[in-house]
């Protein structure tokens, strides 16, 4: 089965950047666009009702034109579904290769204001998540641009990531740029193993750049032609992400779920990066 580019339109001009980023996405990996559409069940009178609905299905309408008229080739499907946002974006999600919403900008505020939605599609879905601003333009993704993704821990922790940056650098003919960042060593974060091993390597620094090396070497190997850059600094793994990505034309990261009595909460670097990037975001699951 294919899997379209799936996007959430809801008539905001940050939906509206999403829609247009995900068609483009879909063309390069010759892929259809699905635009959905989704709603809670109205309480008004059945009239109102359904001149709402005719209102955002001819607003959906006019969006599938609009994508279609820059890309004459592209399938596009529009959906309108009912149900709590949430559920409907996650089971719209599920069905995805990838599901592309909206992001209303920078800063905590502005990021809590994603979070009743966003968030927890973000920590819930079980395909990847692109987060796409207002002010993004095509241009951003001109050569010259990377794409940079984060890694951390073992080979398999940012597993699922890395084959979104492989697979995104390679459609775009783009270079990439893989960050891991380090600290120095606390009770909580080194075990005497590792501190060994380390010591092995020719130091904390030397032992993170092998543990880089060895997460890359399988995709290095499936994808020999993306321009790869290591890149391992020292300090805060979201302000060392956020940092080298000042420029990028598309952060990726994993994601770590976390339940909470208030909900499902995404970790800490995606956590940074979806508020505070500047680019189009892709937060990736657990392979």
């Amino acid at each position: 089965m294919t899997r379209p580019i799936t996007v959430g339109a809801d008539g905001t001009a940050e939906s509206l950047a999403a829609v247009h980023w995900a068609a483009r996405e879909a063309v390069r990996r010759d892929l259809p666009l699905r635009i959905v559409h989704a709603r809670p069940k109205a309480e008004s009178d059945e009239r109102t009702t359904d001149a709402q609905e005719a209102d955002v299905r001819e607003a959906l309408t006019r969006t599938a034109g609009e994508v279609t008229g820059h890309h004459p080739g592209l399938a596009v499907a529009t959906d309108l579904v009912d149900g709590v946002p949430v559920q409907a974006l996650l089971v719209a999600a599920a069905e995805a290769e990838t599901l592309v919403l909206g992001s209303r900008g920078h800063g905590a505020i502005v990021g809590f204001l994603l979070g009743s939605v966003g968030q927890q599609v973000i920590a819930e879905s079980t395909r990847p998540v692109v987060l796409v601003r207002a002010t993004d333009q095509a241009e951003s993704e001109a050569a010259g641009r990377e794409i940079v993704a984060g890694q951390q821990g073992g080979p398999d922790d940012s597993a699922g990531a890395l084959g979104y940056a492989f697979e995104a650098a390679a459609a775009r003919g783009a270079d990439l740029r893989v960050v891991r960042a380090w600290a120095l060593p606390t009770v909580f974060t080194y075990s005497p193993a590792s501190l060994a091993l380390a010591d092995e390597a020719g130091g904390l620094e030397q032992y993170e750049k092998k543990a880089l090396a060895e997460a890359l070497r399988p995709w290095l190997e499936r994808f020999p032609d993306v321009k790869v850059t290591q890149h391992v600094e020292m300090g805060s793994a979201g302000e060392v992400l956020l940092s080298a990505a000042a420029r990028a034309q598309l952060v990726v990261v994993g994601r770590r779920a976390h339940r909470s009595a208030v909900g499902s909460r995404i970790g800490s670097v995606a956590h940074a990066v979806v508020h505070h990037a500047p680019s189009p975001v892709a937060v990736v699951p657990p392979a």
